[in-house]
């Protein structure tokens, strides 16, 4: 099964270009994040016309949000999709969770996470909910994917400094210990249940492969695939190609995945 799995940045004049680079791939499962009021009924149509006529929409299960942005995530499967019991995150039009129903159940979860200027600690209730949600999920193949707002820095021996962190990676006591340990909740607080990191797993640190980037060059590598035992990734990579052409300010990753028989 092949996913492609972007933040499409809520672009309207580059939607139909956007929707072509997707389909050029050829995916069974789509996962888009900042999906807007705009936007929603252009990629639903060009979705289906590539194949991909069985969609869910965090705006469409929550409800666009009233008072700020309204993004949503987006989920479209080439096979039926059921909806599960949703993550009770702060921002749930942010979230969809689903079951790919064939040629093998697969087990899905889109994320798009606050950014850390939010107010109210909605970054860290969004990845606190989600390890939860997760932790207690049953032994079945697992896909979390998105943009995770993190982390600020990896370093070749793996180890990971969060947006809780300066740039020297010190601790910013206005954020603490519980904001580090929540941003690190879903690339490392998983591994006890199973989940790894599949683009790290495969490719190791050696290589920083940020997918948001400055004009002026530098990024972080906010854009994630996490895979619990039951999903054997042969390939993960990020298509930077897609923003170097200026259709997102985000690079997609699109994987090939193998649900394991339970």
């Amino acid at each position: 099964m092949r996913l492609v799995s972007w933040n499409v940045a809520g672009r309207v004049r580059r939607q139909a270009e956007q929707a072509a680079r997707v389909a050029s791939v050829r995916p069974n499962l789509v996962a888009l994040q900042e999906v807007t009021r705009a936007t929603l009924d252009a990629w639903r149509s060009a979705l289906a016309t590539a194949g991909l006529e069985h969609v869910l929409t965090g705006a469409e299960l929550a409800g666009f949000p009233a008072g700020r942005r309204g993004l949503s995530v987006l989920l479209a499967a080439r096979e039926p999709l059921e909806a599960l019991g949703q993550p009770p995150v702060p921002w749930p039009e942010r979230v969809v969770a689903a079951r790919v129903l064939a040629p093998r159940p697969l087990d899905v979860c889109v994320v798009h996470s606050p950014v850390s200027q939010r107010p109210g600690l909605v970054k860290v209730q969004t990845h606190e909910a989600l390890w939860q949600y997760l932790n207690a999920v049953p032994d079945r193949p697992w896909v979390v994917c998105g943009d995770l707002n993190t982390p600020r820095r990896e370093h070749p021996d793996g180890t990971l400094w969060t947006f809780a962190r300066s740039s020297r990676g010190v601790l910013r006591p206005e954020r603490g210990a519980r904001w580090d340990a929540a941003e690190l909740a879903l690339l490392r607080g998983l591994g006890p249940a199973g989940f790894r990191d599949a683009f790290r797993a495969l490719h190791g640190y050696g290589e920083r492969e940020p997918t948001w980037t400055w004009p002026n060059g530098g990024g972080y590598r906010l854009d994630h695939l996490v895979v619990s035992s039951r999903v054997d990734v042969a390939a993960c990579d990020y298509r930077h190609d897609w923003r170097d052409d200026g259709l997102s300010d985000h690079s997609a990753l699109v994987a090939e995945l193998h649900a394991v028989p339970i």
